[in-house]
C-alpha cells in the first residue's frame, strides 16, 4: 500500500490537521465533511506552544502568529473581588521555555487558515456519512447524498457524536456533564466606556462556575468569553440554544463589576452543553481509527480539547511514517499507545476543572513536542 487511499471523516480542526500532517509525511488524504460550508462561528480558542510546534511543521506558524493575540499571562481571579489566584507567564516566557508561542484566536479564523492550506479537491462538503462497510480489503463509505467512496484507511475525526465510533462500539449518546458553556464574541470597543483595564487572558472563578475571557485577534479588537455553569438538564436533541444577558446576569450575580460589564457589552450569546464519554475500550478496529472528540471528548476547562485532537493527528501521521501503512493495525496500536496516557490525563484534569487555578507548572502540557517525544511500544504501554 505505497500510496494508500486515506479517508478522513470530519473536517474540523482535528481532521484538517490530520490531512495536512499526512501530506507533510508524503501521504494523500481526502476529507469528507457533512456541513455544506463553514462559517465564522462565535467562539475563541487557545493555541498553546504544544500546538504551535505542530503549526510550525505544516508551515502555518507565521500566519498564526500574525492572526492571534499574544497574552503575557494567564490570570485566574477570584469571582467577587478580582483578587489574583494565579499568574501564569506566557508571552516571551512561553517562547523561551516551551519552544513556541501561546496564542488566543478566533476559532473560525484558525479553522479557515487550515482549510485554505488543504487542496480544494481534497475537501468534499455536504458528505454526511450514513453507512460504513469494512470489506477486509478496503472500506466502503456511503453518504446521505447517495455517493460512495472507497478507502484503504479511514480516520474518524467526526466529533463527540462520531459515526465511526458508533460503527465500532454501537450507538450510545455522550454523557451530559451537568454543565453548560455560554459563548459570546463582541467588539472590544464596546468595553471602553467602563473604564477598566481588561486582562488579555483571564479566568474568573467561584466555587461552582467560571468565566474564561480573552482577546481573539492580534489587534485585540474582539473580546470573547466562555463560561462553565451548572445546569441540571439538557435536551440532547439540541446542539446549542440561544442565551441572553438576563440569563447571564442571573448565572453570575454577585460577580465583580468587570464581569458584569462583559455581560452588558454583548447581547448575542449562545449556550452549549458540555459532553463527555468514559474512556473507550478501543480507538481502532480493522482499517478504521479515531482521533480527538471521537475517542476522548472532554470538558473545555483546560482549553486543550482541540489541542488533543491536533496532537492525535500529528502522532498518527508520525506512526504511519514509522511503521508504514501496509501494517496499519501496528500503526494504530503504536498511535494509541503513545496518546492514551496523555489524552486521559488531560481529560481528567479538564473534568476536575482545576487547571491553572493556582500557580502550578504547566510545562507537562505546553512543553510537549509530539514530534520528539520518545515512542512507547504498545506492549510496554499495556504493561
Amino acid at each position: 500500500m505505497s500510496k494508500p487511499r486515506i479517508a478522513i471523516v470530519g473536517a474540523g480542526l482535528g481532521g484538517i490537521s490530520a490531512a495536512l500532517l499526512l501530506r507533510a509525511e508524503g501521504f494523500d488524504a481526502t476529507l469528507y465533511e457533512q456541513a455544506p460550508a463553514f462559517s465564522r462561528l462565535g467562539a475563541g480558542i487557545h493555541v498553546g506552544p504544544n500546538v504551535m510546534k505542530i503549526m510550525r511543521r505544516i508551515g502555518l506558524e507565521a500566519p498564526m502568529q500574525a492572526m492571534g493575540s499574544h497574552p503575557d499571562y494567564w490570570y485566574s481571579r477570584n469571582w467577587n473581588d478580582g483578587a489574583i489566584l494565579s499568574q501564569i507567564p506566557l508571552g516571551d516566557y512561553a517562547r523561551k521555555t516551551y519552544g513556541a508561542s501561546y496564542l488566543t484566536v478566533h476559532r473560525g479564523d484558525f479553522h479557515q487558515l487550515m482549510v485554505d492550506a488543504v487542496p480544494s479537491a481534497s475537501l468534499l462538503y455536504d458528505k454526511r456519512l450514513t453507512a460504513i462497510a469494512d470489506r477486509g480489503k478496503d472500506v466502503l463509505l456511503t453518504f446521505a447524498d447517495g455517493t460512495t467512496a472507497e478507502a484503504d484507511i479511514v480516520i474518524g475525526a467526526d466529533g463527540v457524536n462520531s459515526v465511526i465510533r458508533e460503527h465500532m462500539l454501537g450507538t450510545e449518546l455522550p454523557r451530559y456533564t451537568g454543565w453548560v458553556a455560554h459563548r459570546a464574541v463582541f467588539p472590544a470597543s464596546a468595553l471602553a466606556k467602563y473604564g477598566y483595564k481588561f486582562d488579555q487572558c483571564v479566568k474568573w472563578w467561584s466555587e461552582d462556575r467560571h468565566m474564561m475571557v480573552y482577546y481573539v485577534t492580534e489587534q485585540q479588537d474582539e473580546y470573547y468569553y466562555v463560561t462553565g455553569v451548572p445546569q441540571a438538564e439538557w435536551d440532547m436533541s439540541k446542539a446549542w440554544v440561544e442565551s441572553s444577558q438576563e440569563e447571564m446576569r442571573e448565572a453570575f450575580a454577585g460577580y465583580h463589576p468587570m464581569v458584569q460589564s462583559l455581560i452588558d457589552a454583548c447581547s448575542e450569546i449562545t449556550k452549549w452543553p458540555l459532553l463527555e464519554r468514559d474512556p473507550l475500550p478501543l480507538w481502532s478496529r480493522g482499517r478504521m481509527v479515531m482521533l480527538g472528540d471521537a475517542c476522548h471528548p472532554m470538558k473545555p476547562h483546560m482549553a486543550q480539547g482541540a489541542a488533543m485532537a491536533i496532537e492525535d493527528a500529528a502522532m498518527l501521521a508520525r506512526c504511519f511514517k514509522a511503521v508504514g501503512t501496509e501494517d496499519y493495525e501496528a500503526a494504530f496500536a503504536l498511535y494509541r499507545a503513545n496518546r492514551i496516557e496523555r489524552a486521559s490525563r488531560v481529560q481528567k484534569v479538564s473534568h476536575d476543572n482545576t487547571w491553572l487555578r493556582t500557580n502550578e507548572d504547566p510545562a507537562w502540557v505546553f512543553g510537549y513536542d509530539v514530534f520528539n517525544v520518545p515512542l512507547v511500544e504498545p506492549t510496554r504501554a499495556a504493561a
